[in-house]
């Protein structure tokens, strides 16, 4: 007790009231930077949870809870940096000398993490702008798949085949969404040059009725039958274009169904949908003394 009396005596009144003064201070800082955090994040919480509940896609689901890991995690880093500003600065000592040491050393692991800060940067782009949702069919950086995982870091997709793909974000510049909101199903179909353009043109658009009046696949298509018309003129066959405006992910499975029953109906109409043919030409000579050349068949031989 003694002792400790005499270490109270060491301080006068003057130096009593400035460790006191800092002490409240440092805790005073301390107190409201818990709060701020706990106020932030409940805020964060709060706005994931009204979206989430506005909304009951998956995907958006998915990417409002990143953002809001991500916001928290921007909010406590702000917080704590100014908090220990705030701390050194009420205890003395000069952040000045700190704060140019953190910089150096910041541009030099910014040097030497320039790919992951790129990937977090354009990752939280992405998310921020809606660009891309879970379960989504997209390509991105010449992958195509459906999204499985998106992150700050990466996108993670699973082609038809099965195989796992991870994109890093850094690495996408351009985003093609194929089935956001609705899709194109597009067909090209093929008639010989001997058929009749308007009739099989008729046949098509009379298969597209029929899909559109079938109550098995009608629910994925949003549209009647397109007809372009001829898109070109083939080596082998006149190329007619057409589409269907179907759900966003279906048109893979309506373009087959389509051409299934496209082959049927000229099956039936007795239209050629040709292959490629290949004409010989032996050539003659520039005087025409060369006869061209002739198949004998074996029966005639």
């Amino acid at each position: 007790m003694d002792e400790i009396r005499s270490l109270i005596g060491m301080f006068d009144a003057k130096e009593w009231m400035s460790f006191v003064s800092t002490t409240t201070s440092v805790a005073l800082i301390l107190v409201l930077a818990i709060l701020a955090r706990s106020l932030a994040h409940r805020m964060i919480r709060g706005f994931r949870t009204y979206v989430q509940a506005r909304d009951d896609d998956a995907g958006r689901a998915q990417r409002v809870e990143t953002l809001g890991r991500t916001f928290r995690y921007i909010t406590t880093v702000v917080i704590v940096i100014v908090a220990g500003s705030l701390v050194l600065d009420a205890l003395g000592i000069s952040v000045a000398p700190i704060l140019a040491t953190a910089g150096v050393a910041g541009i030099a692991v910014g040097f030497a993490a320039q790919s992951l800060i790129k990937d977090y940067f354009n990752g939280f782009f992405i998310l921020l702008e809606d660009q891309i949702r879970q379960g989504e069919i997209v390509n991105v950086g010449g992958v195509s798949g459906v999204v499985e995982a998106m992150t700050l870091r990466y996108v993670r997709l699973r082609n038809y085949d099965g195989h796992v793909h991870f994109v890093p974000n850094g690495e996408i510049k351009v985003v093609i969404n194929l089935t956001r909101e609705f899709a194109q199903a597009v067909a090209d179909v093929g008639i010989a040059y001997r058929e009749n353009v308007d009739e099989a043109i008729a046949v098509i658009k009379e298969v597209g009725a029929a899909m559109r009046a079938d109550e098995a696949i009608a629910p994925t298509i949003l549209a009647d039958l397109d007809v372009a018309g001829v898109e070109s003129l083939g080596d082998s066959a006149v190329v007619v274009r057409c589409r269907f405006k179907v759900k966003g992910g279906e048109q893979w499975t309506v373009r087959r169904e389509f051409l299934k029953r496209i082959k049927a109906a000229f099956d039936a109409r007795g239209i050629e949908i040709p292959y490629p043919h290949l004409t010989l030409y032996a050539g003659q000579a520039k005087d025409g003394s060369a006869p061209p050349l002739r198949v004998v068949s074996e029966a005639k031989a």
